[in-house]
């Protein structure tokens, strides 16, 4: 009997027990309630009214603060929610989420069994950053809602992390960062000579713009004119739209903008690059191996694009120099949907500058003509010009889902000029007007249909137009040019991974190119209007392999081309590409590539004494007769070696490209060459050395060049190419003091060729007009080239999210009489030849400040 007691002794216990936790609980439960229904609770009580976001409330919910009075209430809650409530009157209250939070965080590996000490966390878009603790732990105050952070690590990949995730949390959340698995890339991915300048294993060289250093001679980072501080690539005319690619002429160059072929690429006839690089995020440089989705430019492929990302904040800047000024900006409008967009006129046509008086100089230098006692022979001409340029891009980003992103891009770039050229002497004048305009729009699509298979669509529209005219002084003659191109193409391609170490590239291109030449000239009469359109189609596809531990890196591909020129002609033409890179030593690889590529678009230069030399060559197509298919075959065969912060390259290369035409060559001894066709070989040599430290770079680099034409109807067939440039030579040097950035640069080059008339009897009297007797085409050089450049740059901060800089550059700094080109003329009443010399800049000062936020 007792036991039965004191079992239900315990049993009553234990009940009554379980009974209060029970009811400790359930009163527990009953005073957490959700934040809106509390509110409204106290609008009863209280005789108020709170207004608020319904998101900004949405799941959050409260322990009902044990207090009386509405104003104690109202602190317990703001301390609970972290919500801002302010009073507006003696009825109204709103509650707001503060606009900057404090967040904490730990960084572990991706299996959350390490902490990752050191690593870095970068608030997007502003100046805060700061270093996880030794527990991985991070705390930032006072930080943007809206803001993302940027948390990396060597070997780990990076992230990218909403500040709104963490914002409001109870605890301090774990970020797990995935380990890169790819962090052998180091021994094939080479940065040399300054940060964001990258040799990739493909051996196509990237420029990152918003990581890119110091370059002598540049206070801001002009992408075509940084192009050419690498060994192959130069500018025989100092230009950035005339860019020489081992031995081959600009419009064998195919220049890309966002997918997009760009028919004009300079402002201020070639001495500006036209395309703003704050925010174009990478520029990508093919000399040979070119993936077969690439067709065109049988020299190079140049493709630049824009920042491709939607990050949640807001990126900017402005600036100016003694040349133009700018401004850029990328927006996101919500969490899918972003602008950006830049802007730059010059200020040419109303602020004179000494930089804009040197360009002057170099742009209109071919009117200064020098007679056979070398005289000027223009002193009696004053002349005045008005300039202006300008250019705008926009970007609309639009990510429909995390698989599919659309991208709506468009560019216009223009160029204005009105010359008058009077003779004191007569009193007459002649005028010459041009406007130049390129108008570019594209759409892409880009897909990850499955985790093995991505596509990118891209259909695109691009104009490009030059209108000219020249009136003389007996107002009677005029002369009218226009060259117009049109260019549509719908571009697909495709990326199935096969396998970790395999991946296969195919694609679909459609382009169709139409252009039109007009020339109209009132006396003598004179007038033509010449078009044409090609139409290609191109399947291409490649195959990609890439060994363990990137021992072995090959791609092998094949393009198609089927050319057609609407009632001239149809051609099929085979392209193989080969890509081949092998490590061979510790810190060491070897690289093959070869290429077969073609192009059906070329630049006639023609009318030499027409539009003051500064602009003479206009957009024609191949007819499979007076202008063939241009087309090439290239090997290369490399060494690259890298070992800490030591980087050497050496690479030999042979080309030769058939089709080419002495109209597209830029002969200026017109009356001996009439569009003769041939073909032109160079073999090279190409090397670079680079030291770099903490806070500077060093480097050297020298180019071998020997190219040389052959036209079967010329005598003699074989003589030097005009870009025929034996030795390049390159020293320069860029220093880093705290917020002071230093660059030098020197640069040296063989004279290139030229032909001289024949000393004994230059002029030939028996054709009207006179003709002149040329010396064997090529048989002269003009003296070497030097020059010197030097820049400096320093940045700072003007608050925590705005950051300036300012530079000064100096082009030319010895002021060295460089002459880039020499050529010959018959004078107007057919008596001598005259002499005319293109010189290159003198001393070139140019100043720029400019904020970024």
């Amino acid at each position: 009997m007792a036991r039965i007691l004191r079992s239900s002794y315990i049993i009553l216990v234990l009940g009554i027990f379980f009974l209060l936790s029970t009811t400790s609980s359930l009163a527990q439960e009953e005073s957490t309630i959700a934040l809106k229904s509390y509110l409204t609770q106290l609008e009863k009580k209280y005789d108020v009214k709170f207004s608020f976001v319904d998101e900004d409330l949405s799941g959050v919910a409260i322990t009902v603060p044990n207090f009386n009075n509405l104003n104690s209430i109202l602190t317990a809650l703001e301390s609970q929610t972290k919500l801002k409530i302010e009073k507006l009157s003696n009825r109204y209250y709103t509650l707001t989420k503060s606009s900057l939070v404090t967040i904490c965080a730990n960084v572990f590996d991706n299996y959350a069994e390490n902490t990752i000490p050191g690593a870095t966390v970068e608030v997007l878009g502003g100046e805060v950053a700061k270093i996880t603790n030794t527990d991985g732990s991070f705390t930032l105050k006072d930080i943007p809602r809206t803001a993302s952070l940027k948390v990396r690590y060597l070997g780990y990949i990076t992230q990218y992390i909403p500040v709104e995730e963490l914002a409001d949390q109870a605890d301090c959340p774990d970020i797990l960062m995935a380990q890169n698995l790819e962090i052998l890339d180091e021994v094939v991915v080479y940065e040399f000579l300054t940060s964001g300048l990258i040799k990739q294993a493909d051996a196509s060289i990237t420029l990152n713009t918003a990581e890119l250093g110091m370059l002598p001679g540049l206070i801001e980072p002009d992408i075509l004119q940084s192009m050419q501080a690498l060994p192959g690539v130069k500018s025989i005319d100092e230009t950035v739209s005339d860019i020489n690619v081992r031995g081959g002429t600009n419009d064998q160059n195919l220049m890309l903008w966002n997918g997009i072929k760009m028919y004009q690429s300079g402002h201020f006839f070639g001495l500006i690059s036209a395309f703003n690089p704050y925010l174009t995020d990478k520029v990508t440089l093919y000399k040979n191996g070119t993936p077969t989705q690439y067709g065109d430019g049988v020299s190079s492929v140049i493709s630049l694009e824009t920042k491709n990302d939607i990050d949640g904040s807001f990126v900017g800047g402005a600036g100016l120099n003694l040349i133009s000024g700018d401004v850029y900006g990328q927006f996101p409008i919500n969490d899918k949907v972003a602008f950006q967009f830049s802007a730059r006129r010059s200020t040419t046509d109303f602020l004179n500058t000494p930089a804009y008086g040197s360009f002057t100089d170099r742009a209109f230098q071919d009117t200064e003509v020098r007679n056979q006692q070398n005289q000027e022979i223009d002193e009696g001409l004053t002349k005045t010009e008005k300039f202006f340029f300008y250019d705008f891009t926009g970007k609309l980003l639009y990510d429909i889902n995390e698989d599919h992103k659309l991208r709506f891009s468009f560019i216009g770039i223009d160029n204005d000029l009105d010359f008058s050229e009077t003779d004191t002497n007569t009193n007459e004048t002649s005028r010459s007007f041009l406007d130049q305009t390129n108008i570019s729009a594209g759409l892409q699509l880009q897909s990850q249909w499955r985790e093995n298979f991505s596509s990118n669509l891209n259909i695109y529209f691009s104009k490009y137009n030059l209108d000219a005219q020249s009136f003389f002084p007996n107002q009677t003659q005029r002369l009218d040019q226009k060259n117009i191109v049109e260019e549509r193409a719908v571009k697909l391609n495709t990326n199935l991974k096969i396998s970790e170490n395999i991946t296969w590239d195919n694609g679909y291109q459609y382009i169709e190119t139409g252009i039109i030449n007009r020339v109209f000239n009132v006396q003598p009469p004179f007038n033509t209007n010449a078009k044409g359109v090609v139409r290609i189609h191109a399947p291409y596809s490649q195959l990609n392999y890439t060994s363990f531990e990137n021992k072995f890196i090959a791609s092998v591909g094949v393009r198609t081309n089927s050319i057609e020129n609407l009632g001239t002609f149809s051609k099929l033409l085979i392209e193989p590409r080969l890509n081949l890179n092998l490590r061979v030593a510790k810190n060491l690889r070897a690289q093959l590539l070869g290429e077969f590529k073609s192009q059906s678009t070329n630049q006639v230069i023609d009318l030499e004494q027409n539009f003051l030399g500064i602009e003479k060559r206009r957009w024609t197509l191949s007819d499979d007769d007076e202008l063939p298919i241009t087309k090439s075959k290239q090997a290369s065969l490399g060494l690259n070696y890298a070992k800490n912060s030591f980087y050497a390259g050496l690479e030999s290369f042979y080309k030769k490209v058939d089709g080419i035409s002495t109209r597209t060559q830029g002969f200026q001894n017109e009356n001996q060459f009439n569009g003769e066709i041939g073909s032109y070989e160079i073999k090279g040599l190409e090397f670079l050395i680079n030291k770099k430290g903490d806070n500077y770079s060093t480097w050297l680099s020298y180019t071998l060049n020997k190219n040389d034409y052959t036209f079967d109807s010329i005598v003699p067939n074989t003589f030097p190419n005009n870009l025929d440039v034996r030795h390049t030579v390159t020293f320069a040097s860029t220093y880093t003091i705290k917020r002071l950035r230093l660059g030098l640069g020197i640069n040296y080059r063989t004279g290139r060729p030229y032909t001289e008339p024949q000393a004994a009897s230059p002029l030939d009297n028996s054709f009207f007009p006179a003709r002149i007797n040329y010396q064997e085409p090529n048989s002269s050089r003009l003296p070497s080239y030097f020059r010197v450049d030097a820049s400096a740059v320093y940045h700072w901060e003007l608050s925590r999210r705005i950051k300036a800089k300012a530079g000064i550059s100096l082009l030319n700094l010895s002021n060295k009489k460089n002459i880039l080109n020499r050529y010959y003329r018959v004078s107007e009443d057919n008596s001598a030849v005259e002499t005319v010399e293109n010189n290159s800049l003198g001393i070139t000062p140019n100043v720029s400040f400019r904020v970024s936020f």
